[in-house]
């Protein structure tokens, strides 16, 4: 009588190996993993895709790797890609997955929750680290130039899509990209906002301020609106209220200008005409651009400083208040030098 392999039955590997034989194997541990992994998984924040493609055609596998950096997954094991778990990620990786088996493949898609080893930060990680590579290149094209600037705006708001945790480098592509946007003769740098007309207003910017931020907050409460509230909101999908604006974050009103960070452009923009700031700002431009423009001796001290602080503090409204503090002794420093 022929012996039935069923791996759910037998329990391990070892014995479906030892009744079984070699030749079956992979092929029904392979099933029996995703059948496991396809168990719904309580409050699961992330979608896997777990894949194996047949070895012809050869131009499939670059497909589907085309496609998956479309859709701005990453991986984290070889096969296995993952996106946070949303409706709109689901529905991509069904679309994918249907053209992987329909050229021959096997896959499923699993939603998941990382209980040891590979913890939800680092994840988050590979992601930011990933969309910070696509900004800076962005960002290189355009300070190259001459750009392309229908293809660069594309190339950004396909990016932006895909950046689902706030990733770094953000605002500066968005800056230069829309400096090339803008109408040509446009004073740069000229004052065009009132501080009066500014105050009590809400200022709105991203969680996890770091900084540009604490340094543009500091500038906003010391020469715009000394009673200025600060309100942290998460990257993306934030919408303003009617008395708030926004800084140094995407399509905010204040925010990166062309090779201009946010504290520049808040100088520029409400006319402020201090040599002290215009140290301040040359040390915030280098840490922030990391494009080495100014390269003031003050820059690695600062730089540290801030590191520091954000390491010791998690809480943003903390970082503004020391951050303030050592701004405030910067500032009396470099308006004392000759």
């Amino acid at each position: 009588m022929r012996r039935r392999c069923d791996p759910l039955r037998m329990g391990t590997v070892g014995t479906y190996r030892r009744a079984c034989g070699e030749s079956r194997r992979k092929t029904v541990v392979s099933r029996l993993v995703i059948l496991l992994l396809t168990v719904a998984v309580p409050d699961a924040p992330w979608l896997l895709l777990i894949h194996q493609l047949p070895p012809k055609p050869t131009q499939l596998r670059v497909k589907v790797w085309r496609r998956l950096q479309t859709l701005g997954a990453v991986a984290v094991k070889n096969s296995v890609y993952v996106l946070p778990l949303r409706d709109e990620s689901r529905e991509d990786f069904a679309w994918l997955l249907r053209e992987i088996q329909s050229a021959g493949g096997e896959g499923s898609l699993c939603e998941a929750r990382f209980v040891d080893g590979l913890r939800d930060e680092q994840v988050e990680a590979l992601f930011n680290a990933a969309r910070a590579t696509d900004y800076r290149q962005i960002a290189d094209e355009a300070r190259a130039g001459p750009p392309d600037t229908a293809r660069l705006r594309r190339r950004l708001d396909e990016v932006v899509a895909r950046d689902f945790f706030g990733a770094a480098g953000r605002e500066a592509a968005a800056g230069l990209v829309t400096a090339l946007e803008a109408e040509a003769g446009t004073a740069r740098g000229d004052a065009t906002m009132d501080a009066s007309t500014m105050r009590g207003r809400t200022w709105v910017t991203r969680i996890g301020v770091h900084v540009d931020r604490i340094a543009t907050a500091w500038l906003i409460r010391r020469f715009v609106d000394p009673e200025a509230q600060f309100k942290f909101v998460p990257a993306r999908g934030y919408r303003p209220l009617p008395d708030e604006v926004r800084f140094d974050m995407f399509d905010a009103e204040l925010t990166h200008e062309g090779d201009r960070c946010t504290f520049e452009v808040v100088v520029a923009r409400f006319g402020l005409r201090d040599r002290a700031l215009t140290a301040l700002a040359e040390i915030i431009h280098d840490i922030d651009l990391k494009d080495g423009r100014f390269g003031r001796p003050e820059t690695a001290g600062f730089e540290a400083l801030v590191a520091g602080l954000a390491l010791a503090h998690r809480d943003d409204t903390e970082r503004l208040s020391r951050g303030a503090a050592v701004l405030d002794d910067l500032y009396a420093f470099f308006r004392r030098r000759r």
